[in-house]
């Protein structure tokens, strides 16, 4: 049986600074980034605001879909919160 997984952006405010992970555990990595108990840039920048998740049934296509994702521009990166969730809203209650 497989792990799934999930690719994630947290941002600090709309259009701000954003970071890009990839967990198996959406609330708990979620709440670790807003609680700031994540060393590096996502608690250097304050990116506490969970605005874009996109779940995967098997962690490894989670990853390998953050590798491309990485390698994406900012504006397409934004293009994909804005697509989902025009509003940046923190999606922490959604899921939690």
């Amino acid at each position: 049986m497989t792990k799934a997984g999930y690719v994630y952006l947290m941002a600090n405010r709309r259009r701000g600074k954003t970071y890009l992970g990839v967990t198996s555990h959406l609330v708990q990595r979620a709440y670790q980034h807003r609680t700031k108990l994540i060393e590096g840039y996502s608690k250097e920048h304050d990116c506490t605001l969970l605005v874009w998740f996109e779940a995967h049934d098997d962690i490894q296509e989670a990853r390998a879909r953050e590798w491309k994702l990485k390698k994406w521009r900012r504006e397409w990166k934004i293009a994909l919160i804005e697509e989902q969730n025009p509003e940046w809203r923190d999606l922490f209650d959604d899921i939690a």
